[in-house]
């Protein structure tokens, strides 16, 4: 009997290690909420047709939601895949390059900006030839010095444009240009021949909708979005005192996610004079 109940309580730890890595649920936030206030809880058959105080919640969440990822555009669960497909210091997706073309999409299946990534680490940028077919050792690799648009269109730009019918002109890039609409990156001068462009990227959140959805950042930092969410509730109810207290955990918690997830390497001094030596 004994080492039924050992094995049961073993079973039960186990059980509840698995459901602390799962991200909450839209759901269950919901549900956490609606118990504070003394709420009826809902489930999954009738989450999207909550109405009145139910649906307030769920708006506050995602405004909560909204509000934690729009706080930082790089935040690390932001990322749109994982670095290290080739080398974990390229970037986290490339595009490859055709001979002759300098302008480029970011996001190649985007139709729009809405569905752009969310943000670019600009200052990041590297040319590679590894993976590229046909390719061999010795590669060629090269950071690619951001340059803004103001000064690539002031000394680069009349001069470039009269190379894209001159081939003699293309050669290996050194330089990425951001373009107006954000939607592109440009490079100079024009590539000679098939490069992979490494960049890291970020995805836009989306708001929760269906009661499975799941929030993108560890269950750790739950709290944060709670406390966040009742700071718009407890405004709803016209409490201030409430909504204040609400902002202050709010504020703190994103104080400790930022120094967890965004400041966790010791700082630094860097002189940019020499990185492109």
């Amino acid at each position: 009997m004994l080492k039924v109940l050992v094995v049961g309580q073993k079973l039960w730890q186990l059980l509840l290690r698995y459901l602390n890595k799962m991200a909450a649920t839209y759901l269950i936030l919901a549900n956490e909420l609606l118990r504070e206030l003394n709420e009826v809880s809902l489930t999954s058959a009738n989450f999207s047709a909550a109405i009145g105080v139910q649906a307030h919640i769920k708006d506050s969440i995602n405004r909560a939601y909204l509000d934690i990822v729009n706080e930082e555009p790089q935040w690390p669960f932001l990322a749109t895949a994982l670095s290290g497909a080739t080398d974990p210091m390229y970037g986290n997706v490339y595009v490859e390059t055709v001979a002759g073309t300098r302008w480029y999409n970011l996001k190649s299946s985007s139709s729009s900006l809405t569905t752009d990534y969310g943000s670019i680490d600009w200052d990041n940028f590297l040319l590679s030839t590894v993976g590229v077919s046909g390719e061999s050792a010795p590669y060629t690799v090269r950071n690619l010095r951001f340059t803004t648009t103001e000064e690539w269109k002031d000394y680069f730009r009349i001069a470039q444009n009269k190379d894209d019918a001159d081939t003699q002109n293309y050669g290996v890039p050194s330089r990425v240009i951001k373009s107006p609409d954000l939607r592109k990156f440009g490079l100079s001068p024009i590539p000679d021949q098939v490069y992979r462009i490494w960049f890291y990227a970020y995805d836009l959140p989306t708001e929760l909708s269906a009661h499975g959805d799941q929030i993108v950042f560890p269950n750790i930092y739950k709290p944060v979005l709670l406390a966040r969410a009742r700071y718009y509730i407890h405004q709803f109810k016209e409490n201030p005192q409430a909504a204040a207290f609400a902002a202050e955990d709010y504020k703190r918690g994103l104080r400790l996610m930022k120094l967890n997830l965004m400041e966790s390497t010791p700082g630094y001094f860097k002189d940019d004079r020499i990185r492109f030596v």
